[in-house]
């Protein structure tokens, strides 16, 4: 078998910063991204024409994997969609755990700009983790990609949304963290539509459990009832 070498054009900078609180599909939460592009790909030259279009696909590489070295294919995974416990086939599925560690995003195009010496792609509705190498971009052709009729299996429906609720504690820390300048207010709105999401496994239902995760520049810490997301700290986490 022979096996195909991509080269990398650029890498994704998020405000994700580990995989637990991505969303799990793209566009879920339009937060702002964008892609460094590396040479020779960074040329302004081979993004002509592509202001024309409000949308982009991103083909990346799933480079976080703990177990993406282990060459044993793996036929059937639990979509965290099914509440982690139904098996299904891996190609019934967008799990990260497949024969070829790539995967695929829609995202929408704010603008390519040059930034000093560096090209950036500025994108809204990425789901992809800080550092994420990417392999190709292609445009979004509306005619052809988008299949209004289309079914979309047990992925049906977009996910319920929770009310974010800040405490009297935590909405404190939260405003220090903003008058200190440590986060804006662009990234606690869209950790708040990160946290609406519900980012905890399927399997976890306990209400008294305090999660954690890095998100920009903060580590936020919360508790999941049944229709909130109860905010009990957030603090800012030097990178």
């Amino acid at each position: 078998m022979t096996e195909l070498k991509l080269p990398i054009i650029g890498y994704m900078q998020s405000p994700y910063k580990e995989k637990f609180g991505i969303p799990r599909q793209p566009n879920l939460v339009q937060v702002e991204s964008y892609i460094e592009m590396v040479g020779p790909y960074n040329d302004l030259l081979a993004f002509e024409g592509i202001e024309e279009f409000s949308h982009l696909w991103l083909v990346w590489q799933f480079h976080d994997n703990k177990n993406q070295h282990n060459s044993q294919f793996r036929p059937q995974v639990r979509p965290p969609r099914l509440g982690g416990n139904k098996k299904i086939g891996v190609f019934a599925t967008r799990s990260m755990y497949r024969p070829s560690p790539i995967g695929l995003s829609v995202v929408k195009l704010k603008e390519v700009s040059k930034v000093g010496k560096h090209v950036r792609v500025y994108v809204t509705g990425s789901d992809l983790l800080d550092g994420t190498p990417i392999v190709d971009i292609k445009p979004y052709i509306q005619y052809s990609d988008a299949i209004l009729e289309a079914q979309s299996g047990y992925a049906q429906d977009e996910p319920q949304r929770k009310s974010v609720i800040w405490p009297e504690e935590a909405a404190q820390q939260k405003q220090h963290l903003l008058k200190c300048r440590k986060i804006s207010l662009q990234n606690i709105q869209e950790l708040e539509a990160v946290l609406s999401l519900d980012p905890r496994p399927a399997y976890q239902d306990d209400e008294e459990r305090i999660y954690g995760m890095k998100f920009a520049t903060v580590d936020i810490h919360f508790k999941v009832h049944a229709q909130q997301v109860i905010i009990t700290a957030i603090h800012h986490a030097p990178s």
